[in-house]
């Protein structure tokens, strides 16, 4: 039987109780440092597409880009909206299908999306709008879940048992990401990826402390000691091409051919 789709209704849903932005994992600032290995941000005319919470354009705002925002729930836009005043920055907002995005061919120096392509059983429609949208030159960062990971597995069987929050989803590899932005006209400037932290087993024990109504951190205190030596590691292990089949998101830059 075909898993069911990922809808509008899910969207909606998912950001009409998440409201508290501040409660939910950020990217850690991931989007706007990849992006500025490429190219400045400062002036950079920027579109997010499948924007969510809209955090990463704000960053992105603070460090002088011009972002514009588009998602097809207002309930994202009403929260990325709060989020701009908040924080004293200017971001525009676009409720609109990221496969037919009203926006002029070539007007934008940067597209991204993070935790976006997955939800598309055919990234084509998406990736060509992509293309379309952007200036010759101009960059594109597709940021997805990575297929050989812990979390992969929990999520696929709670999608068996329809117990997901939205539709099918689907994960990539790093080869795989990398030859489908080569597949649409786009050459690949670098790839990167990321740990789960906190890992599955601390977020798990959160979020089922949250349905009792006990909130805990967001991150747990760190083993004293402990933390030095992780993040060595960590700088040592990254750049290795083995570290993109421990990491629980993949992403890659490209430029538009």
């Amino acid at each position: 039987m075909p898993q069911r789709e990922s809808t509008r209704a899910h969207w909606s849903a998912f950001w009409a109780g998440h409201g508290d932005i501040d409660q939910v994992y950020s990217n850690e600032g991931r989007i706007p440092a990849e992006l500025a290995k490429v190219r400045p941000i400062a002036g950079a005319r920027v579109l997010e597409v499948g924007a969510g919470s809209g955090r990463d354009s704000v960053l992105l705002a603070r460090e002088g880009a011009l972002p514009v925002t588009l998602d097809y729930t207002r309930e994202a836009l009403a929260i990325i909206q709060h989020l701009a005043r908040r924080e004293g920055v200017a971001i525009d907002l676009v409720c609109a299908d990221c496969t037919r995005m009203p926006f002029r061919s070539g007007a934008f120096d940067v597209v991204f999306h993070q935790g976006l392509m997955e939800h598309f059983r055919d990234p084509s429609p998406l990736l060509a709008e992509n293309h379309r949208v952007l200036r010759p030159g101009g960059h594109v960062l597709v940021d997805v879940p990575q297929r050989y990971h812990v979390y992969t597995l929990f999520k696929h069987v709670l999608i068996a048992l329809g117990r997901w929050f939205a539709g099918w989803e689907t994960e990539y590899s790093i080869r795989e990401l990398e030859r489908l932005i080569e597949r649409h006209a786009f050459t690949v400037r670098h790839a990167y990826g990321d740990w789960m932290v906190p890992g599955l087993g601390y977020r798990s024990v959160r979020t089922v402390c949250r349905r009792f109504g006990v909130l805990l951190p967001l991150y747990p205190p760190g083993v004293p000691g402990f933390a030095p030596a992780a993040a060595a590691f960590r700088r040592w292990f990254r750049p290795r091409r083995l570290a993109f089949y421990t990491f629980l998101v993949i992403g890659v830059v490209g430029e538009k051919r």
